[in-house]
């Protein structure tokens, strides 16, 4: 069989990941709240604007409040945009946290301390991801979870890469060592509706075997592969080795039946396939509430598409028409996705074991600039929970009023994940080994009161 056959499931920039145990787990157990068996991530890619969305300022000057007006949601006393109808038919399910901060001023820097909970090397430059990077969250959840018990990876990301003049950091398992990066899916079927300014690396499973190739050939290359490990040099033969794990773990997800049923969204009601929407973000999500129940412990689903240099695609990234590219292109399917998910993980009865978070990479600036667009905003932003033991139709902590700065209860991101590891029944102290074999702990926050 052809290189090329074998790494079928890496076309398009797929990242397969085996599941080899590059560190053994530390500490001595889990240390938080644990109602929550898997992860769903929502990062909104480009910085969703939160005075428009969950922390409007409808008493501030019209420069800063917007075009975009305040709709009452389920619960009583809490208001968010027009543009969130779904949010708000299930806010009683929602936490929304109003206080988030950095000072992290450009995308790659804001969306990796986001992504790891880190502050990262360069905090308004890019810098090239590597291999000296912290994880991705995806990626410790993994590691401090544990391999999975099937042939699918501990951690998985939909529909692609992000990008911003160059493959965004934080998205893979950094100095975890690519045997634990997250896999990057792009769900199938014709028909949906994509994002504009597909990132340039986007994920694509095919689990259809090779033409030409019989299932039992395939099994037969088994033998074959365990030969690509030996080599002398430890370097080179644990890179040998984690590349011939990852080739076997394709070859098992080719034939492992329940693999094909966890991609199958054929398998869905095609109203609850409408439901989340046929449009990409619509079904990632769906993809995503699929992957967890077969065992995936987290999955990211980035809400958004396009290489932000030069400011083209489908992304929250507004610095120009901030309200109408809202309003048509990017809140409708990412209202529709996340309203569908929580609606439909309450009827399966998963709703308390599976957690929601809604991530970004800073806020928008409050003035309005001439292009009728917000520009970067580390200052203040928003994120949201539901589900994994959250307790719902909350708000937490509030920003002064123009959504400059927090007011009450400021939290950055380190806190943000704390809360993802306590609601998982991670310690946020797990410890982990960088590429010099240091201890570190997983987060340096402290968990949010949201339980």
């Amino acid at each position: 069989m052809q290189r090329r056959d074998f790494l079928k499931l890496s076309l398009g920039g797929l990242a397969l990941p085996d599941l080899l145990a590059l560190r053994a787990r530390a500490g001595d157990g889990p240390g938080g709240f644990g109602k929550a068996k898997s992860c769903i991530v929502l990062f909104c890619w480009g910085g969703i604007s939160h005075l428009d969305t969950f922390d409007l300022k409808p008493n501030a000057p019209s420069n800063i409040r917007g075009t975009f007006k305040e709709i009452p949601t389920a619960v009583p006393g809490i208001r968010i945009g027009e543009h969130l109808p779904g949010f708000a038919r299930t806010m009683k399910h929602w936490a929304i946290v109003r206080s988030a901060h950095h000072n992290a001023a450009s995308h790659r820097s804001g969306a990796y301390w986001n992504l790891t909970g880190h502050q990262p090397e360069k905090l308004d430059k890019n810098w090239p991801a590597s291999r000296k990077d912290w994880p991705c969250l995806g990626s410790m959840i993994w590691q401090a979870k544990g391999a999975t018990k099937n042939t699918l990876p501990g951690a998985v990301a939909l529909p692609y890469t992000i990008y911003d003049g160059g493959v965004a950091n934080g998205q893979d398992a950094g100095f975890l060592g690519m045997g634990m990066d997250p896999a990057v899916f792009r769900p199938t079927g014709e028909g949906l509706r994509i994002y504009q300014g597909k990132s340039p690396s986007s994920g694509r499973i095919d689990l259809g075997l090779p033409e030409g190739v019989s299932r039992q050939r395939l099994e037969q290359r088994r033998g074959l592969i365990h030969g690509f490990g030996q080599t002398k040099g430890a370097a080179i033969k644990l890179e040998a080795e984690a590349l011939a794990r990852s080739r076997e773990m394709a070859l098992d997800m080719m034939l492992n039946p329940s693999v094909h049923a966890a991609f199958d969204l054929e398998k869905e009601p095609r109203a609850l396939r409408e439901k989340y929407g046929m449009h990409i973000c619509g079904q990632s999500v769906l993809t995503a509430r699929r992957l967890t129940e077969t065992g995936v412990p987290v999955a990211t689903v980035y809400c958004a598409a396009g290489d932000l240099n030069g400011s083209k695609g489908s992304h929250f990234d507004t610095h120009a028409d901030n309200f109408n590219k809202l309003k048509n292109n990017m809140l409708p399917p990412f209202d529709q996705a996340a309203s569908a998910l929580v609606e439909d993980l309450r009827e399966r009865g998963r709703l308390d074991e599976t957690l929601i978070v809604m991530l970004t990479d800073f806020g928008r600036t409050p003035q309005i600039n001439k292009g009728a667009g917000r520009d970067h905003f580390p200052g203040a932003y928003s994120a949201v929970f539901a589900g994994g033991g959250i307790r719902g139709g909350q708000v937490y902590g509030k920003s002064n009023s123009i959504g400059f700065e927090p007011a009450e209860q400021a939290c950055g991101p380190p806190d943000l994940h704390a809360t993802i590891f306590h609601a998982l029944g991670i310690d946020p102290e797990h410890m982990i080994y960088d590429a010099d074999n240091r201890p570190l702990p997983l987060c340096d926050g402290k968990p949010l009161p949201l339980f």
